[in-house]
């Protein structure tokens, strides 16, 4: 329980902030840094009101046509003004970085003097479109400059310079009930799965930091917990005559069809039917129900069935083409994630929203294929010396004849591919709220944060250690001079 005295403290320094969004008016520079500054502390919520309206007022002056006009051409200004610009989702021409090209129309090797504007030009490429293809040079250029600096410079500007190739900032969050799980006991009921409920929390820390949406986290959070022993069950543990029954008795949500099934299937039965009934109470506290448990007994369906063809291709020792198994991936990726936590949106909970999730909109579908390879280039190394299904890095060498490096280069181009997609998805997606994309997009975020870099920190935990302490054990201090 927060004090009184904490609270106060709290409200006085939200205040002092608001002021400084004043104060900052006469300095436009200063202001797009204040702004930027604000929300890389994952603070923004308190002050969206705030940040709309600086940032509206800064759209109707420097732009005209969606087109960026300054009489300040650095980098830096330009980049991060595009940037915050573009991410509030107005659509924003990137025709502006072409001030940087020279006669020959390649960005100007000068830059490479501007460490501070390369990097802005680095985060600013990361909301390119497949209509920006002077920000995919943009890219190119920043991403080789960098990498070249990173080993010329003094130690701080090199901790700066990786910091922002390893997680720029269009694909971190910017913020990072242990009972149930104890009381379910369901880890000695099931002893072949991995037991990752702080794991599981740290994703839904990552679907909004916002104290509002606090049920959407707690849900989410627990059926994380839960789907990672449904994927252990059809990955690892059930044949599948047990499996087929286990998805039928999903589908048809009858707890009789179980009773042939081994105890510790019946259990992961059991704990899902509970969290239905969970999701059921709250949402009939919101008359929401109607539309929400439907929903959710659909998204769990769509999730094990999409589990099941995964098990027959192990069985069966096929091998799919990418795009086969892309197409699958969507299934066992994202839909009662992003459902459970849609569920703690408050006012955004509607069945327009849900309707919208469910009618696979294209914003969702390159989420989901992000999260899915991602996973897979992490984990195929370690999951292959058993019996498992091929991941997306053996579908990729069948479907293209390639080498598993030549894989990797061609899923990452895949993986750029789709980010351009939710950018623009993003940008004209008017009819559906921000908050409601922005939950979205943070799967994909999140998924690049646990999985990037070739390396499973959900199952090995140990990877994720420091990222659990920095959010939630290390406090933040602030440099005030």
């Amino acid at each position: 329980e927060v004090s009184d005295n904490v609270k106060q403290q709290a409200q006085i320094l939200k205040e002092e902030v608001k002021m400084m969004f004043q104060s900052s008016n006469h300095n436009i520079m200063e202001k797009l840094k204040f702004i930027d500054c604000v929300q890389r502390f994952g603070i923004s919520y308190h002050f969206q009101k705030e940040i709309n309206q600086a940032l509206e007022q800064i759209h109707n002056t420097f732009t005209k046509n969606n087109t960026i006009i300054s009489e300040d051409d650095s980098p830096h200004f330009l980049a991060l003004l595009f940037y915050l610009l573009r991410k509030q989702g107005y659509q924003i021409s990137s025709n502006v970085f072409n001030k940087f090209k020279n006669e020959q129309g390649n960005f100007n090797e000068t830059l490479v003097n501007d460490i501070q504007g390369l990097c802005s030009l680095y985060e600013a490429a990361h909301l390119r479109t497949h209509e920006d293809d002077i920000l995919d040079e943009a890219f190119d250029f920043s991403n080789t400059q960098l990498m070249s600096l990173a080993n010329q410079v003094s130690p701080s500007l090199t901790a700066q310079i990786n910091h922002c190739l390893r997680q720029p900032l269009n694909k971190s969050v910017l913020k990072f009930e242990a009972r149930w799980w104890k009381k379910s006991k369901l880890m000695k009921k099931i002893p072949y799965a991995r037991d990752r409920l702080v794991e599981s929390y740290i994703w839904s820390l990552g679907f909004s930091d916002k104290p509002e949406y606090n049920k959407g986290r707690m849900f989410e959070g627990k059926l994380m917990a839960c789907i990672t022993i449904l994927d252990d069950t059809y990955d690892a543990y059930g044949t599948i005559q047990e499996l087929e029954l286990f998805t039928e008795a999903i589908q048809r949500w009858d707890i009789s069809l179980i009773g042939s099934l081994p105890q510790c299937m019946k259990a992961v039965f059991d704990i899902i039917i509970e969290l239905c009934g969970e999701i059921e109470l709250e949402t009939n506290k919101s008359g929401t129900s109607s539309f929400v448990v439907p929903r959710f007994k659909q998204a769990i369906f769509q999730l094990i069935k999409g589990y099941l063809v995964e098990a027959k291709w192990c069985h069966q020792g096929f091998i799919p083409t990418y795009d086969e198994y892309k197409v699958n991936g969507v299934l066992t990726s994202i839909f009662t994630l992003l459902m459970t936590s849609f569920i703690g949106l408050g006012e955004f909970a509607t069945k327009d929203v849900f309707d919208w999730m469910f009618s696979n909109p294209t914003i969702i579908e390159a989420v989901s294929i992000i999260g899915r390879v991602l996973n897979d280039m992490s984990s195929h190394k370690f999951e292959q010396q058993r019996a498992h299904v091929a991941s997306a890095v053996e579908c990729c060498m069948k479907q293209y004849y390639v080498s598993q490096a030549e894989a990797y280069n061609l899923i990452h181009k895949d993986i750029e591919d789709y980010w351009k997609v939710i950018n623009e998805e993003y940008i004209r997606s008017n009819d559906i709220p921000k908050s409601v994309l922005d939950c979205v997009v943070n799967y994909a975020r999140m998924a690049e944060i646990t999985y990037g870099n070739h390396q499973d920190k959900f199952t090995n935990g140990e990877l994720l250690k420091d990222l659990v302490s920095s959010l939630l054990m290390n406090p933040m201090f602030i440099d005030q001079h």
